[in-house]
């Protein structure tokens, strides 16, 4: 009988060899012991046998290769009768010669996927929604419920996470943005990211995270673990549970939701906002003073206030002016790029108090130019501002400026990996003046580290 444990399918691993006839202490034996046994092959092949090996008894077998491809965003298996297929990232759904020829081998994979993180799919409960330990999410699904076979999506997060230089840089979104973006974050304003599906809006939430100071305490609450922040970072990252086949041990995102307001978080980070008493809760969280940030489905500003204050959310006009600023993203489903749509405020209005709010875009996207512009002046947004550092407007905007130059400098010199962007943005919080002269003088970003 052997037991396996294993960090990484494709970089360490340890057997556990447990004797079942005299209770002898377990043998470990490295990947370097397989490595020099005698096979007749050569070098080339015997890695090839080891990788195949590796990846049938700890992995998700010829999957493994698809998931080491950096180019992927999904993988989907749509039965045993049925190729696999990925979505490349420039090529769109393309099938693969991959072809998993039996359906107990799909239902294995996907029960391996879910013991792993503590759940499981059977056919009492053929609906799996989880993750792998790299990251990605996982959903299955099981005959007859699918009723060609077993599935399974998997959806890639990248291993290298998307940072601000990295949108500047393949002009997503422009650095008067970001730095507008960044000066809103430090000082603890409320924001929403809105967006179709798979228009970037998680990854966009993921790169305003090393914006927030290194010493706030950051509670994030998704259904799948998406969000990737510096590792210094003071985060605590929680995820939501489905409950067992007999119904108990579920922990909803409103469950986490509340129990965060109670772990002291100075920031509150949320995957998605789906339901009325969710929504309520993190609004009543922005108005007990968190800073909350947070994205839901939406394609633009003015679509986000009827999104939130119509059916099924239903919240209160009133309450939306607790939202500093809505980040709108946009996929170009013909050539895949994605860009920030526009970027707005909502500004309250009515006879007597806040009986409405309208979204007042101050950039957008020109698709003419595949450039994002100022479109219209603030009105609300710099009160906030002055209102949290009692700088004047003029004051507002040189510190603007300020950040778009470090931002600029930083996309100049290619500083682009999470920790290196997340250490020089905490720095600046520790002696802002050396990395302003950093960037007007050109130096290297890693000099000043």
């Amino acid at each position: 009988m052997s037991k396996i444990d294993c960090r990484s399918a494709t970089k360490f691993c340890v057997f556990e060899i447990l004797s079942e006839k005299n209770n002898s202490p377990p043998r470990y034996i490295k990947r370097d012991v397989i490595e020099s046994e005698s096979l007749p092959v050569g070098e080339k092949e015997r890695a090839v046998v080891i990788g195949t090996i590796l990846q049938e008894m700890l992995g998700l077998g010829p999957l493994e290769f698809l998931l080491n491809d950096a180019h992927l965003e999904e993988i989907v298996v749509n039965g045993s009768s049925d190729p696999v297929w990925v979505y490349h990232r420039t090529h769109g759904w393309l099938k693969t010669s991959i072809r998993i020829k039996r359906e107990p081998e799909i239902l294995n994979y996907a029960s391996i996927v879910a013991r792993r993180v503590g759940r499981q799919i059977n056919v009492l409960d053929p609906l799996l929604d989880a993750h792998l330990l790299t990251g990605e999410r996982v959903n299955a699904t099981l005959f007859p419920v699918s009723s060609h076979g077993h599935t399974m999506t998997i959806r890639k997060s990248k291993k290298d996470p998307w940072t601000v230089v990295d949108l500047i840089a393949n002009n997503t979104v422009s650095s008067d943005v970001m730095a507008l973006v960044w000066m809103a974050m430090q000082y603890e304003l409320n924001i929403i990211i809105s967006g179709g599906t798979a228009s970037g809006k998680t990854s966009f939430l993921n790169t305003l995270m090393p914006f927030i100071q290194p010493n706030h305490r950051v509670i994030s609450i998704e259904d799948t673990r998406e969000l990737q922040l510096p590792e210094f970072m003071h985060w605590v990252p929680m995820v939501t549970r489905e409950p067992n086949a007999e119904g108990k041990g579920g922990v909803q995102m409103l469950d986490l939701l509340v129990n965060s307001l109670r772990m002291r978080p100075d920031r509150v980070v949320v995957g998605e906002i789906r339901r009325q008493r969710e929504a309520e809760v993190l609004f009543e969280a922005m108005h007990t003073g968190h800073s909350v940030y947070s994205t839901i489905h939406a394609d633009t500003a003015q679509q986000t206030i009827r999104r939130i204050t119509n059916a099924p959310i239903s919240i209160p006009m009133n309450l939306l002016e607790s939202v500093h600023l809505n980040i709108v993203m946009f996929r170009n489903r013909r050539t895949g790029y994605r860009r920030v749509l526009q970027l707005a405020e909502f500004v309250p209005s009515g006879e007597q108090g806040f009986e409405s709010v309208a979204a007042n875009v101050l950039y957008r996207w020109k698709p003419g130019i595949d450039k994002v512009e100022f479109h219209s002046e603030g009105i609300r947004f710099f009160d906030d501002l002055a209102l949290h550092t009692a700088f004047g407007k003029n004051e507002i905007k040189q510190d603007i400026e300020t950040r778009k130059n470090i931002l600029e400098w930083l996309v100049k010199n290619k500083t682009r990996d999470i920790l290196n962007v997340g250490k020089i943005l905490a720095h600046y919080y520790l002696d802002k003046d050396s990395v302003i002269a950093a960037a007007e003088k050109n130096k290297k970003p890693e000099s000043i580290l």
